[in-house]
């Protein structure tokens, strides 16, 4: 049974491998690597296990204290948010941490309040709310690429102050990353999604048009800090060119910003099942067995 148990442990850390594969940032001929970048490798991962076993005590913690907490994640395209993410969201119960990844508004949602579509993602108590891009996107893409107009822009700052604001006094801890790559970095990472049959669909006509306007971007997101940096709700700003610090970095600054404490639990015990002599498992008709080819 131990043997058992600890071969399922080391399948969930295979989950984390596997995303690393996936992250095609190394050889996946682990004898290529250098002595020193395996130990760089074993560190990073170590490191990360025992802040995904901190973010288990967080999780913990805002269920029992009913906190609120809404995480914004924003960036250049190709900036690591959702790979953080990933890491943030692994080892947790998605009924309390869950992400909203909201699509672009359809016509019914460009009539509404702006805000609004993104009211209904917001958490209630116990629950943390990650959003990968948020209404952010009025400062950025949308400004960028005239998807607003000048008198929505304006707006936007003059309401998203006292919204956020709003949600303080609501209860809501709002909490809002910038994850900042450098002109060269983001080039090489959109080559490697170009040449990556399991990574082009990360390139939209958008994300390449946000590489020609590289420039206007920048600008955009200086006034939005400028004008959105407030102490209900603050920005931080993740340098992000190495994925794996930016990784750890992040969490480990999300940690410190909740006065969280382990939990105590009650031993949990397995009760034994229950057999009855009347009761005979029915066999599985051949049919509806999906094919063994593995």
């Amino acid at each position: 049974m131990m043997q058992r148990m600890q071969a399922d442990l080391i399948d969930s850390y295979d989950e984390e491998l596997e995303m690393e594969i996936d992250d095609r940032a190394d050889t996946l001929a682990e004898g290529c690597f250098t002595p020193e970048q395996r130990q760089q490798r074993r560190a990073y991962f170590q490191e990360l296990f025992r802040l995904q076993g901190e973010l288990v005590k967080l999780q913990d913690w805002v269920v029992e204290t009913r906190h609120k907490a809404v995480i914004i994640f924003e960036g250049r395209d190709a900036a690591g948010k959702g790979g953080v993410i990933k890491r943030i969201t692994q080892r947790l119960n998605p009924r309390v941490c869950r992400v909203a990844a909201l699509p672009a508004p359809n016509d019914r949602e460009r009539t509404q309040w702006y805000f609004q579509r993104y009211v209904s993602h917001l958490p209630a108590g116990g629950e943390i709310v990650l959003f990968d891009r948020s209404w952010y996107n009025r400062a950025g893409v949308e400004r960028v690429m005239g998807f607003c107009s000048d008198d929505e822009y304006e707006e936007f700052f003059r309401s998203v102050p006292e919204f956020e604001k709003m949600l303080a006094r609501a209860g809501i801890q709002v909490i809002k990353y910038w994850f900042s790559i450098s002109d060269d970095e983001q080039h090489t990472r959109f080559l490697g999604r170009i040449h990556d049959p399991l990574k082009q669909w990360k390139l939209s006509p958008m994300d390449l048009e946000s590489r020609r306007r590289w420039e206007d971007y920048t600008r955009a997101k200086e006034v939005m800090m400028e004008r959105t940096h407030i102490p209900e709700a603050p920005w931080w700003v993740v340098q992000a060119d190495d994925k794996k610090k930016a990784r750890l970095n992040c969490m480990n600054h999300l940690l410190s910003q909740m006065p969280y404490h382990e939990v105590p639990h009650a031993p949990v015990v397995l009760p034994s099942r229950e057999r009855h002599e009347d009761y005979a498992r029915q066999p599985v008709p051949e049919q509806m067995l999906v094919p063994e080819l593995y």
